[in-house]
């Protein structure tokens, strides 16, 4: 990969810009990033077990960038001087007073592993060399299949395929427990759409939330509402709505709770079956970014 050090990059800003000295600084470039794994700091290393070029953060940055000269760089003496850090890192230093979160993926997204303050380590299997944000002080998160019923024994039967492998194409994430199970509201909003359905296969039931300030509603598949939810409603993140049921699944008993996001106010789950396109996006930053694991 072709990189370029820090003078390089800098010198030959000033030469297109006929030697004129800008003073906005790149995130490459930014002041207390000076290669030294200093006191408060959050360090990347080049190498495994703390060796290699250092690169030094004082705060989360979700994008590192792909490319110099405006990426976030290895700044110290050593092995990977000059490279951009994103997907580059094998071992950090935490010698901030906070925990640090890295993440698989750029905006705080995918698989990550925790640091805590003065804590060292390599990056484990499927972060070292894909790192693409880390976060300081990150919120704890609850896995949706335990906040979906509020005790343990949920799971996600079948996630969010992006329309790739899931027959009958999936678009949103089912979540089973056993049938009764109590099922509740994961986001709050107003009740827009209820259809009560018919346990076995006909009869599809749907509850659609919509949350005005996301712009965007929840959608609830198959469970069962209860008789005292009414469309117009408003209901809070955390109320119960429905109990688990199997309404509109083809299969006897095959109870779960189809939850699926949609960008703004949808009374309906999107058309899955037979259709040629998504219509969703990958729902996985809305969960994380309202508190959820998609677990």
């Amino acid at each position: 990969m072709k990189t370029f050090s820090k003078f390089g990059a800098v010198a030959a800003a000033v030469f297109a810009l006929g030697g004129t000295v800008v003073a906005l600084a790149s995130p490459a470039s930014a002041a207390g990033r000076n290669g030294v794994c200093d006191s408060g700091e959050f360090c990347y290393y080049y190498n495994s077990d703390n060796k290699g070029s250092v690169s030094d953060f004082t705060g989360s940055v979700a994008d590192y960038g792909a490319s110099q000269p405006s990426c976030y760089d290895f700044k110290g003496a050593g092995a990977g001087k000059g490279v951009c850090v994103k997907n580059h890192a094998a071992s950090v230093w935490n010698r901030s007073s906070k925990t640090v979160r890295v993440y698989y993926n750029s905006n705080y997204g995918g698989t990550y592993q925790d640091f805590k303050a003065g804590a060292k380590g390599n990056l484990k299997a499927g972060l070292k060399n894909q790192n693409a944000s880390h976060q300081f002080a990150p919120a704890s998160r609850t896995n949706m299949s335990y906040a979906l019923y509020k005790t343990s024994g949920g799971r996600i039967s079948c996630g969010f395929d992006g329309y790739s492998s899931t027959p009958g194409r999936h678009e949103g994430i089912d979540i089973a427990r056993r049938v009764g199970s109590n099922v509740y509201a994961l986001v709050s909003g107003q009740v827009i759409y209820i259809a009560r359905g018919r346990t076995g296969s006909g009869g599809l039931s749907t509850i659609a939330v919509y949350n005005a300030s996301l712009k965007k509603t929840v959608i609830y598949l198959h469970s069962a509402p209860l008789s005292s939810l009414r469309t117009g409603q408003t209901i809070a993140r955390g109320q119960l709505i429905a109990q688990e049921s199997w309404r509109g699944v083809s299969s006897s008993g095959a109870g779960h709770t189809h939850v699926e996001m949609r960008l703004g106010r949808q009374t309906h789950a999107a058309k899955s079956v037979g259709d040629p396109h998504l219509d969703n996006p990958n729902p996985t930053s809305f969960w994380q970014s309202q508190g959820y694991n998609v677990r």
